[in-house]
């Protein structure tokens, strides 16, 4: 899951950087407000960490700014202000959530899963489809109650594509959730994890739709 940081903070910025690509999240890291504004107007991502107090544009403006665009891309804000009035202003101009500074990882980590699956229309922490059930808390997948070892791109692969039932992602769309700007890409990179999680799962899980991308189907009635 791709996602970009806006922090100018430069120690925190590394280690939030540092802990959410541990947690397997693609992080775009940018320092500057504006820079952020160009980027959010010409990339795709699944979420946003925002500070702001930033130096040429601040949150508050940035939020402004991508929701009058018509982006809806969630948005958790990080804030050293807890008082309800700044609140109050952070959701009025678009913020989904906040996380109070100092804060926790773990926390973080939790709030932007719940973002994620309010975004994807769902409310239950696990992934249920045709007796695989992915928790993404734990990075855990099971297949007809039997543990399934995924390496961490096939995990994210799986994600999004579940996050998705019914919907044709393209390629690129999956390279984009995968893959930050220092990421090297393959060509063939894609494929092989799909190879690999048919190999998994079953060949039937994920269908190729020629020409246009990879999709898993919703169940028949």
């Amino acid at each position: 899951m791709r996602l970009l940081l806006v922090e100018d903070d430069e120690i925190l910025g590394d280690g939030l950087t540092a802990g959410l690509k541990m947690e397997g999240y693609a992080v775009d890291w940018l320092t500057n407000g504006k820079h952020a504004d160009e980027a959010l107007k010409v990339n795709t991502y699944e979420l946003i960490v925002l500070d702001l107090n930033l130096p040429d544009m601040d949150g508050l403006e940035i939020l402004r700014a991508l929701r009058g665009r018509k982006d809806e891309t969630p948005v958790l804000v990080l804030t050293a202000k807890d008082t309800i009035p700044d609140r109050i202003l952070g959701l009025d101009s678009g913020a989904d959530d906040f996380v109070i500074k100092p804060f926790d990882l773990n926390e973080v980590c939790a709030r932007l899963r719940a973002l994620a699956r309010r975004n994807e229309g769902r409310g239950a922490p696990k992934i249920e489809h045709r007796g695989i059930v992915l928790d993404p808390a734990s990075h855990l997948v099971t297949y007809n109650d039997e543990k399934v070892d995924l390496s961490q791109k096939e995990f994210e692969i799986l994600s999004f594509l579940m996050g998705n039932i019914g919907k044709v992602v393209s390629r690129s769309r999956l390279e984009e959730s995968l893959y930050s700007w220092d990421s090297d890409i393959e060509s063939n990179t894609v494929e092989v994890h799909i190879h690999y999680l048919r190999k998994k799962l079953g060949s039937s899980i994920i269908r190729t739709v020629r020409g246009v991308g990879y999709i898993i189907d919703v169940d028949e009635d």
